[in-house]
């Protein structure tokens, strides 16, 4: 029997689980498994190691999310972490404003951002404070915001972030340095 290559393979497993087959979703999770690790910690970066999300929690959580109840249509590997970037990412929000939003104060972390979002490594925001942001910047135009989503958050490249939104790399690069522009300007007036 042949093997596939792992990105072909994935494809497949990725269709045979919207149509809900249930081997293909347990021969999926090792196959994607690296990949989700390596977007979880990026994720978890800078996080306190005492709190109670962990990075394998994200990792699960996006995993049942994405392949879950609900039938997904998955239209190729780039798709699949496409839309896992946006699980996580909406997981780990979720996640931050029920601890900001405790009775008793219970105040989100900040978290450090590398320098691909921020000029200064010294300045920190809040991840919350960022995804208002981007969701701000989304309603000025969509397709900027999920240039940054793709790349900040699911460490993809140009070249793959054009790929997953089918425009040029080009594209992937004016958009990147708009929406940074305005994110640094947004992020510094509050």
């Amino acid at each position: 029997m042949m093997t596939l290559d792992p990105p072909k393979e994935i494809t497949q497993l990725l269709k045979r689980c919207g149509e809900g087959d249930e081997l293909a979703i347990e021969q999926l999770m090792p196959l994607v498994y690296e990949e989700l690790h390596r977007m979880a910690k990026k994720f978890m970066s800078g996080r306190r190691s005492d709190e109670t999300l962990q990075t394998t929690a994200l990792i699960h959580e996006a995993f049942l999310k994405l392949v879950g109840k609900e039938k997904q249509s998955w239209t190729n590997r780039a798709h699949f972490f496409n839309i896992a970037t946006q699980a996580m990412r909406h997981i780990l929000i979720d996640y931050l404003r029920k601890r900001q939003f405790k009775k008793h104060g219970g105040g989100a972390q900040k978290v450090q951002l590398n320098d691909a979002i921020l000029v200064s490594k010294e300045r920190a925001i809040g991840l919350v404070e960022l995804d208002e942001a981007l969701t701000r910047l989304a309603a000025l135009d969509e397709r900027k915001s999920r240039v940054v989503e793709l790349k900040y958050f699911g460490g993809l490249v140009n070249e793959e972030i054009a790929e997953v939104l089918k425009i040029t790399k080009r594209t992937v690069i004016r958009d990147w340095q708009f929406a940074r522009s305005w994110l640094l300007s947004e992020l510094s007036n509050r």
